[in-house]
């Protein structure tokens, strides 16, 4: 791909972006980055990214641009910019919580837009992203293969986005406090912190492929490994009578409620 691409916001967000595209092999010359404090951005300045902190020229010469930004600066960014966007360009949004509707209040329908919303792994390609377009732009194609190279996406209705955040973004944070439990627990059958980590993360990662390879639902796999009487479904029901299923849910449908509140 050698389109230009311009992240505007260059944090934890922003920079992991960029780092999984260069893992894919995408061209650190055509990449810019901008951050008001362009020291935290040397790592990906010595690997040939442009870095700096003039939003303007970074649009006026990208062909997508990506905001990563937080939500409370977004508006005050597009109206630094708007007057350099052109309608050849695609803006892409990974703010969570900001609509078509309030990009397009200062944009003005001038160019075709994207929501997307990614999750850290990104930086080591491992991301889940899920996409949605406002039209159909030539460019909507290469904005879904860039974001194939960092793993894998799906593109959704608009409506649907603030879910997205929820269970493709949040869930990252779900899935390592579940693995920081299963070290807890593993400690205290007697591993070192540092096995039962190893442990705990890789058959998280196995148990995650299966579903993805097989394309088998989660009971189908675990029928595979509950004997009758064994210690796996006495472990489940133990956890299950102590509501680690509604737990989880309650927690999903608790961040949901937050973010469709803010």
């Amino acid at each position: 791909m050698n389109h230009k691409i311009a992240i505007i916001g260059g944090g934890n967000l922003g920079t992991a972006l960029a780092q999984g595209l260069l893992n894919a092999g995408y061209k650190a010359a055509n990449l810019t980055v901008t951050r008001r404090s362009t020291d935290a951005l040397k790592l990906l300045r010595q690997k040939g990214v442009q870095v700096g902190n003039d939003n303007v020229a970074a649009v006026k010469t990208a062909d997508i641009i990506i905001l990563a930004v937080k939500p409370f600066q977004v508006l005050e960014v597009l109206k630094q910019i708007r007057q350099a966007l052109k309608a050849t360009q695609l803006l892409a949004s990974a703010v969570a919580g900001v609509s078509f509707e309030d990009i397009n209040s200062v944009t003005k329908g001038k160019l075709p837009l994207c929501r997307v919303m990614p999750n850290t792994a990104m930086a080591i390609n491992e991301s889940m992203t899920c996409l949605s377009f406002n039209s159909t732009s030539p460019l909507n194609d290469k904005v879904t293969a860039l974001f194939d190279k960092l793993g894998k996406t799906v593109v959704i209705e608009e409506k649907l986005m603030e879910a997205a955040t929820i269970l493709g973004a949040c869930g990252t944070a779900y899935a390592m406090r579940y693995i920081r439990a299963c070290t807890q627990g593993g400690i205290e059958i007697g591993f070192s912190a540092s096995v039962a980590s190893l442990i705990a993360a890789q058959t998280v990662k196995g148990a995650a492929e299966l579903l993805l390879q097989n394309k088998t639902h989660p009971e189908e796999e675990i029928d595979k490994v509950t004997t009758p009487k064994g210690c796996t479904i006495v472990g489940l029901n133990q956890m299950e009578h102590n509501g680690f299923s509604s737990s989880l849910i309650r927690g999903i449908a608790a961040s949901y409620d937050k973010i469709k509140k803010d």
